[in-house]
């Protein structure tokens, strides 16, 4: 799999973190989010275990499940690991792939050293963070 540029920043802009991103931002996540191709039955994350990486499932699905008990399926556009990736917090559930995935991975480490060197990637990560908190207290 090798996305173009553009599409790339489209999906990173979907989700809800990252939507206030500039486009500069934006720019600078995507160099940092490798592209893998995973088969289907791999483990993603185990409930749990610390978080390290943020994932995007950009076609192929996956089965959530919660102390043993399917809660979820996520699909092309859904994410993962968005706790693990502010919060360095273990994993909240086991995230298993039901069918060959193209992801994109972000690790914790890229993203902390992105915030020293984007300031403002940080701000608008935290101001969506807040517009997202403030919806759901309504």
């Amino acid at each position: 799999m090798r996305l173009r540029q553009d599409r790339k920043r489209e999906l990173i802009k979907s989700v809800p973190i990252f939507s206030r991103c500039s486009k500069k931002e934006l720019e600078a996540l995507g160099s940092e989010f490798d592209e893998i191709d995973v088969p289907s039955g791999r483990t993603l994350t185990k409930q749990g275990e610390p978080g390290r990486e943020f994932v995007v499932i950009v076609s192929g699905s996956a089965e959530v499940k919660k102390d043993g008990r399917r809660v979820n399926m996520l699909g092309a556009g859904d994410f993962l690991g968005e706790i693990a990736l502010l919060s360095g917090g273990p994993r909240t559930a086991t995230v298993t792939t039901v069918s060959d995935s193209d992801l994109l991975v972000l690790s914790s480490r890229s993203f902390a050293r992105l915030t020293k060197e984007v300031p403002s990637l940080h701000a608008s990560v935290v101001k969506a963070l807040s517009e997202r908190l403030a919806a759901d207290t309504i």
